[in-house]
This record gives structure tokens, C-alpha cells and sequence, in this order.
């Protein structure tokens, strides 16, 4: 009789068996743990997904065009309490200015000695920062008044400024940001920028703007959006067209100045000895 209800069973058995020999095996282990991945795992997963895929690409629509010194060789550019503030370049002509948005009149100037080649420039606190070029110093003025109050020196050349309400972060044309501490202006990090091609080098002037760091690349009309975190170029606006080669006065008449109002969120572009600046809206070029 046991033999009976063994043999009745076996069928049922067998199968048991053979669904546990499937379970532990190597490729079954793999498939559950898959399924059960934790949720950060699979987002990682997508966010890989998604930098292979290459950035973002966007456009523009011109929203007011303003007037601009053609004169000035911008290398930096901001924009707060209604006001830009402007750093411009070249030996002898170099200089930190207050300008009027509507109109373009400078209305407050400091030259930098000759010596100096004016490079980016941010605002923190009450305070402005400037950088130089090759002369490896910086200068930080007052203001309201323009009065500078101290100088600081860093070790790579300078190019574009910004912050990110807790750190300066500093470009010097390769691709690596500089990180710094904005009293003491020491080195507290570093990232290297990277899109799926690989480095993006010739990183100028720069701007904080919801979260990201806006990089003009020198001699283009490229704009990086970068993830301050990771390096990882996440957008490429493409600003070809906004100021056309013949109304650009001279060959050096490259895109430069990205500054953004913050409260009215309005974004700010304009160029070395571009005679006109521009209010721009970003726009998701279609697939």
C-alpha cells in the first residue's frame, strides 16, 4: 500500500525537485535579484542610462534685447538689485563696472591696473570678486562703493567665477572647476566636467542658475549645463544665430556673460564687444 501511494506521488515529486534545481541555479539567482533590486539601484541604473545617452539639447527665443558697450571685453557678468555688474579684459583696458540693464550706461567703473588682465567676476554678499588671467591674483571690492579691500592669489590661471551660495567655483579653461572657500579662497574641491564624448575643455565664464553651473565655452556658442555634484554635462544650449558674424565687431567677438536674475527668473547673455545683450528663454530643441 505505501508502495501504492508512493509511486502516486512521484510525479509531484519530481516536479518539486526539478523547480528547486531551477531556483538555486546561477541564472534564476540572478533574475530574482534583479526583481528585487533596491530602488536607488535601478534609479542609478536609469541615470546611466541616461548619461549615455548624451545631453539634453536646447535652443533659444530672444525675450528684449538691450544695448551693450561694443566696446567692452566682457569676461563677467552679473545681475542683482536691478543692476549689472560687469568685468571686462585686455591689458590696459581691463575694469570692473555697474551698469543699467535698460539702456547700458555704466554708471560706476574701477580700471584694473595695466598689468592686469580682467577676468570673471561674482557677487557674494556684499561683497564682489574679481579674478585675473595669468597674473594668478584676485581682488575683492566692496559693492556699493567699488572700493577694493584686499587681494588673494590661487594657482592655475583665471577665467569664470560663480557660487553656489556656499562655495566660489572657479573655471580655468581645462575642464576640472575649482571649488574654493569664499573668505579664504582655499581649495575645497574639485570636479571634472564630462559629457558622453568625454572632457569638455575651454570652460570661461560662468553662472549658478537653479542648481546647475550655465559654462560658456570659449569660442563657441555653446553653453554647458553641468551638475555642480557628479561633473556630468547634463544640456547644450545652443546660442548660434543670437549675434551673427557680421554684426560681431572683430574676431575675438566671442560669446561670453551669462548672468541670471534669480527673483524675476530671467537669463542674460552677451559677448566680448558685442554691441548688444540679450534676455533669453531656453527652449528644448525637439527630437
Amino acid at each position: 500500500m505505501k508502495t501504492v501511494l508512493y509511486l502516486r506521488h512521484l510525479p509531484g515529486i519530481i516536479l518539486s525537485l526539478c523547480a528547486a534545481l531551477l531556483l538555486t541555479s546561477p541564472l534564476a539567482i540572478d533574475q530574482v535579484a534583479a526583481r528585487q533590486a533596491s530602488p536607488d539601484r535601478r534609479a542609478s541604473s536609469q541615470a546611466d542610462s541616461t548619461a549615455r545617452q548624451g545631453p539634453r539639447q536646447y535652443t533659444f527665443r530672444i525675450i528684449n534685447t538691450y544695448p551693450h558697450d561694443h566696446g567692452a571685453f566682457t569676461q563677467g557678468l552679473v545681475y542683482e538689485d536691478g543692476f549689472l555688474y560687469e568685468g571686462t579684459g585686455l591689458y590696459g583696458r581691463s575694469s570692473l563696472r555697474k551698469v543699467v540693464l535698460e539702456t547700458g550706461e555704466v554708471t560706476r567703473i574701477q580700471p584694473l591696473e595695466s598689468r592686469y588682465f580682467g577676468e570673471g567676476i561674482t557677487i557674494f554678499g556684499n561683497r564682489i570678486i574679481q579674478l585675473t588671467w595669468v597674473a594668478r591674483t584676485g581682488f575683492v571690492y566692496n559693492r556699493e562703493t567699488f572700493e577694493r579691500l584686499r587681494s588673494f592669489t590661487y594657482s592655475s590661471e583665471g577665467w569664470g567665477i560663480t557660487h553656489d551660495g556656499r562655495r566660489l567655483i572657479v573655471s580655468d579653461g581645462t575642464p576640472t572647476l575649482y571649488f574654493r572657500d569664499p573668505d579664504t579662497f582655499e581649495e575645497v574641491g574639485r570636479v571634472e566636467v564630462r559629457d558622453n564624448t568625454g572632457p569638455v575643455t575651454r570652460l570661461n565664464e560662468l553662472e549658478y542658475v537653479e542648481g546647475e553651473i550655465y559654462a560658456n565655452v570659449w569660442e563657441s556658442d555653446q553653453i554647458a549645463r553641468i551638475d555642480p555634484e557628479s561633473g556630468r554635462v547634463v544640456g547644450w544650449i545652443d546660442l548660434a544665430g543670437l549675434m551673427p558674424g557680421r554684426e560681431r565687431l572683430g574676431a575675438d567677438a566671442a560669446l561670453n556673460g551669462i548672468a541670471y536674475d534669480g527673483y524675476g527668473k530671467r537669463l542674460f547673455v552677451t559677448g566680448k564687444r558685442w554691441p548688444k545683450l540679450f534676455e533669453i528663454e531656453v527652449v528644448r530643441r525637439k527630437e
